[in-house]
């Protein structure tokens, strides 16, 4: 009796155990595998590109290894999985219909690897959602904003996308000076400052370039600097010149104006 019940303790409770720690160290290996290998070819391949390939294949690993994982353990109960096996090709219709938007997930999440719509690391928008890409799998994808919402979108549902990081941005400064300044003195001031700048900021395509006036304000002359940037480093470039030009300006005696309000004491 005691040894029958040893026999059923190691068959029906010690090997399910087994099964799943081996499935999770298998798991571990073969990622670390894939990992490996797409990072030998760093040189054919972008580095978001590579990690939403990883993403993707530990994907499919992980969900083949607890299939066969699960078809070992119903085989230690006793259960014929051949048999089983053979009936989902009966069943198939019915589960078909039962995972047809898990499906549709499958066949969005590989299209938009293949369409190389977008990668892991990536700035989109989705719905008016606007984020970085965190997590790109075969079911869902998922976006974090810059103040730390996280979105997760059913790939299915992912119709139109906005891209950040597919084109270079445009960094537009708009700035003021005084009508009793003189312009010519202006223009040449800023015009050297935007040429040590092309030759000092990180980050940018091209030439920083003064266009001229852009516009006659109430309360002054409007010009316009504009300079390309690498993808989303517009905002933070913008900073960087707003800041060079008021001091620049305030340097040689050139008046940034403001509003005022003057008051006549009759």
């Amino acid at each position: 009796m005691k040894n029958i019940m040893d026999k059923i303790l190691i068959k029906e409770i010690v090997a399910p155990i087994l099964i799943i720690f081996i499935s999770i160290i298998t798991y571990k290996i073969i990622s670390k595998i894939i990992k490996r290998t797409l990072k030998l070819k760093s040189n054919k391949t972008n580095n978001k590109k590579q990690e939403t390939l990883i993403s993707i294949i530990n994907n499919v690993v992980k969900y083949f290894i607890m299939i066969v994982a699960l078809l070992m353990i119903l085989d230690v109960f006793g259960i014929d999985t051949k048999t089983l096996v053979t009936s989902l090709g009966v069943v198939g219709l019915v589960a078909g219909l039962a995972v047809q938007d898990l499906l549709k997930d499958i066949i969005s999440g590989i299209s938009i690897i293949f369409e190389n719509q977008f990668y892991v690391g990536d700035t989109i928008e989705i719905n008016g959602f606007k984020g970085e890409v965190i997590h790109l799998g075969l079911k869902t994808t998922k976006i974090k904003s810059y103040t730390g919402q996280v979105k997760i979108i059913s790939n299915r549902n992912i119709n139109e996308v906005i891209n950040y990081n597919l084109s270079n941005s445009l960094a537009i400064v708009d700035f003021q000076i005084a009508y009793e300044d003189d312009n010519k003195k202006a223009e040449e001031i800023i015009n050297n400052l935007c040429q040590k700048l092309t030759k000092e900021l990180k980050n940018i395509k091209g030439e920083v370039t003064l266009l001229g006036v852009n516009k006659l304000d109430s309360s002054g002359v409007e010009y316009r600097i504009t300079v390309e940037t690498t993808p989303l480093k517009n905002y933070e470039i913008q900073r960087e010149i707003l800041r060079a030009i008021k001091i620049e300006l305030e340097k040689n005696g050139i008046t940034i104006p403001y509003q005022q309000l003057v008051i006549h004491n009759g």
